[in-house]
């Protein structure tokens, strides 16, 4: 372990000022953090790299981000969980536990117990259902509301609510066998939430993210979030083509309804400011603007993605300067509430994105890949169907087979391994793969001991596919994805800062951002083996001193 310390006076400027107070303030708000935080505040910002947040940092030294990291502590190897979803990322912040403990791989899976959608008769209903997190649960997943039907939209969207599972559709959950009865995302989750230790602790909790189905933070119970806000970010944009993920301009118009909520709550409010209910003890929000920035080719007359290794182009420049800054708008309200000497902010991110090397960029479509597949499963076993249930590549290869047999996946994997041909490079033109652009697959009894978990177990992939640098698959024209396990999928940004933290602190040892659940608990005087997850997995709090 290495650990440098930054003396605070170093990080004062010449006029004495650090995180926008002045010497003395700053000394008063150390003296009254005391042993416990009051409030953590959790900021993820979706594809932000820990080498991101180093170059802007020392580029705009009197940046909110800068602050942040002076008056804290930094952890430059940190690492999200593996697949690099936004899924498996964010509940691993809030529990403590990786996919194969929380049961949660991807934001779209597939269970081989559960029962279709729709399903009355579970006795005789056959099992195996996809488990889709997404956008498509929603009532209407064109409206930012998720179909409540608010008049006046966008405008009016701090007016949703703050219970979301109201506006997921019953009739595309996926049906469990026992109860015959729909699984809504809480109660798919395996493991507690921090919002749930909070809550029975007496304490306030909310969130703010991007589909209603992120109500599966809420935890098994249903009620760990008391203000649960979730414009559904990608609902058609009023004003713009496509949905909010298509515009970088859209994306921060999105980001910033949940940022304002987060305001609202600072402040003492709800999400929507109509019920003064008191400040949470954790709450917090999930940036898209810089994830936007690095998969779009173009934007606003900005280029997209990265100019040359791990040097962000003007697009993500751009969005690093928006974070920032209201970054510096949820800090500056802290303290105008009087409550920067009792809160700590937590900045870190569900993944990273990859690849920061244009010139390494190999887009492959992935249907003919499994459209192959299927087709020789088939040559080779007469009147056999499908052999790929479910499928989720993004930069990584996920796939459940119809038969989960040692035949079965070893067929895959070889299939997978022996395919060549031509994906498309960051200038539009031909490139050759290899091994269908994977490094290295787990099948079977491999895969399932990759993850911790049991052969056959209902939820783990058949196949988990380890993708080659710079491969995307993708038949469009994105330039960067996540879900892989490369670095640059995986080292996120990790800063605790505030109270029961101490300044200037660089921690140097590789940590994981599922220790980010503990800590919060810790930080509020609660206990860290409250979680189902912490115990499972026995995961460590940060070391923050």
């Amino acid at each position: 372990m290495t650990r440098r310390y930054v003396r605070l006076a170093a990080t004062l400027g010449a006029a004495g000022v650090l995180a926008g107070s002045t010497v003395a303030q700053a000394a008063a708000a150390e003296e009254g953090r005391g042993n416990h935080a009051r409030h953590v505040l959790l900021v993820s910002v979706d594809g932000l790299h820990e080498s991101d947040l180093a170059r802007f940092v020392a580029a705009h030294p009197q940046s909110a981000l800068a602050r942040l990291v002076r008056g804290g502590v930094e952890y430059t190897h940190a690492s999200t969980t593996d697949p690099s979803d936004s899924f498996p990322g964010m509940v691993a912040q809030l529990t403590g536990g990786g996919p194969g403990t929380t049961g949660v791989y991807y934001d779209d899976t597939y269970n081989a117990e559960l029962l279709p959608a729709g399903t009355t008769d579970c006795r005789n209903a056959k099992p195996g259902v996809e488990v889709d997190l997404t956008e498509d649960l929603d009532r209407n997943k064109d409206s930012i509301d998720a179909g409540q039907g608010l008049p006046g939209l966008p405008g009016s969207i701090l007016k949703m609510t703050g219970n979301p599972q109201t506006l997921i559709d019953p009739a595309k959950l996926p049906v469990d066998p026992q109860t015959c009865k729909p699984v809504y995302p809480h109660s798919y989750l395996q493991v507690n939430t921090v919002f749930e230790v909070a809550r029975q602790a007496g304490l306030r909790t909310a969130w703010s993210d991007k589909h209603a189905a992120y109500d599966i933070l809420n935890g098994p119970s249903g009620e760990g979030i008391q203000d649960l806000f979730t414009p559904e970010v990608n609902s058609s944009a009023t004003g713009y083509k496509g949905d909010w993920t298509k515009d970088n301009q859209a994306t921060e118009q999105y980001d910033s309804y949940k940022v304002q909520a987060v305001l609202n709550e600072i402040d003492g409010y709800d999400h929507s400011r109509a019920q003064r209910v008191g400040t949470p003890a954790v709450f917090g929000l999930n940036f898209q603007s810089v994830s936007t920035a690095q998969k779009l080719n173009s934007s606003d007359g900005l280029q997209g993605g990265y100019v040359a290794k791990g040097v962000p182009g003007p697009l993500v420049e751009k969005n690093l300067e928006y974070v920032d800054r209201q970054v510096g708008a949820l800090t500056a309200e802290l303290r105008k509430q009087h409550l920067d000497g009792s809160t700590t902010v937590i900045l870190s991110a569900k993944h990273g994105q990859s690849p920061t090397d244009p010139a390494a960029l190999n887009r492959i479509d992935d249907g003919p890949l499994l459209d192959g597949l299927n087709a020789a499963w088939k040559a080779a076993h007469p009147g056999a169907g499908n052999l790929v249930a479910h499928a989720v590549d993004d930069d990584g290869v996920l796939l459940w087979l119809n038969d989960r047999s040692e035949e079965a996946t070893g067929f895959a994997k070889s299939y997978l391994l022996a395919q060549n041909g031509n994906g498309v490079d960051i200038n539009g033109k031909p490139r050759p793969f290899t091994h269908s652009g994977i490094e290295k697959v787990y099948a079977g009894d491999e895969a399932a001991d990759h993850f911790g978990v049991d052969p056959g177990d209902a939820r783990v992939p058949d196949v988990f596919g380890v993708a080659q640098y710079g491969v995307v698959y993708t038949g469009g024209s994105k330039i960067a994805e996540h879900g892989g396990a490369h670095p640059d999928d995986l080292n996120v940004p990790l800063v605790v800062s505030g109270a029961g933290t101490p300044g200037g602190v660089r921690q140097d040892e590789a940590v994981e951002t599922k220790q980010i659940a503990p800590t919060i608990l810790k930080l509020l005087g609660l206990k860290p083996h409250d979680l189902d997850a912490v115990r499972e997995e026995h995961t460590k709090v940060l070391p923050v001193r």
